[in-house]
């Protein structure tokens, strides 16, 4: 048996090296003991897009990530369509008070709010908002396809 540290964060070129080969350890494992699905979102369907209308990527899943959060809304709280409509979805979770900023010692994505879209078999079937700030992540809201509720996105992104 060989141990070795590698440095994570940031990556060293050994912990780049070893990346896949310890995710599939970790998926495995997941798999086996937690019973987590084959299926459940990977790191190569996560998606980290800056909150800003300038983002093509932002701009392209918009009406789909809008359409999400209706329909997480009336299924989980409840919701009346009017509550949750493209006007409440952007002031809710797309205008931010915070500005972008891509400081020279931060992290290569910058500063500033994101939408963190989990993607399965061509959609979006959560979407974790963020900010990304100097010192820390600010988990603002997380919102899912109910379909999906079996795959525990909520703990999975919360862990994330």
């Amino acid at each position: 048996l060989k141990v070795r540290v590698v440095r994570s964060s940031p990556p060293s070129s050994q912990f780049k090296a070893t990346f896949q080969e310890s995710y599939q350890v970790y998926k495995r494992y997941q798999m086996v003991i937690h019973k987590d699905p084959p299926d459940k979102p990977t790191i190569n369907q996560v998606r980290l897009v800056p909150v800003s209308f300038d983002d093509p990527q932002f701009k392209s899943s918009f009406d789909q990530s809008a359409t999400l959060f209706a329909k997480y809304q009336m299924a989980i709280h409840k919701d009346t369509p009017s509550d949750c409509g493209e006007h409440e979805f952007t002031r809710f979770l797309c205008d931010s008070p915070l500005e972008a900023e891509n400081a020279p010692n931060g992290p290569d994505c910058g500063y500033g709010s994101f939408h963190q879209q989990y993607w399965l078999d061509g959609k979006i079937i959560a979407v974790g908002v963020i900010d990304i700030l100097p010192y820390c992540v600010s988990s603002v809201y997380l919102y899912y396809d109910p379909d999906y509720s079996f795959l525990s996105l909520g703990v999975y992104s919360a862990l994330r």
